[in-house]
């Protein structure tokens, strides 16, 4: 496997990175909640952990591995597509619900 070549600082990068990937996978319920033990969306949350891996891959543009730069540009671009999915849900049942309240 590839992380077993990978020093220790890669692996720590690789961590964090994963971390936030997971905790927003939570946020849009993709992830039952480990707390919970629920399957929550809270897109609020969701941008706050979307956000901070788009601003470490800004801010470590440069300093990473080719694996490294993959591995975030994979999860920032992932989250954020299911992000405007969910996002796009959320906005249709609110519509649907000022809608219904107007009738």
């Amino acid at each position: 496997m590839v992380q077993e070549n990978l020093s220790k600082e890669e692996q720590l990068f690789l961590y964090l990175i994963s971390t936030f990937r997971t905790s927003a996978w939570i946020a849009l319920g993709k992830i039952k909640n480990p707390v919970t033990d629920n399957t929550e969306v809270n897109l609020d949350q969701a941008s706050y952990y979307v956000d901070l891996l788009d601003m470490l891959q800004t801010k470590a543009r440069g300093n990473m591995s080719e694996y490294e730069e993959q591995m975030l540009i994979n999860a920032v671009s992932e989250l954020k597509m299911e992000f405007i999915q969910k996002k796009k849900i959320e906005d249709s049942e609110n519509k649907n619900s000022s809608n219904g309240e107007e009738e």
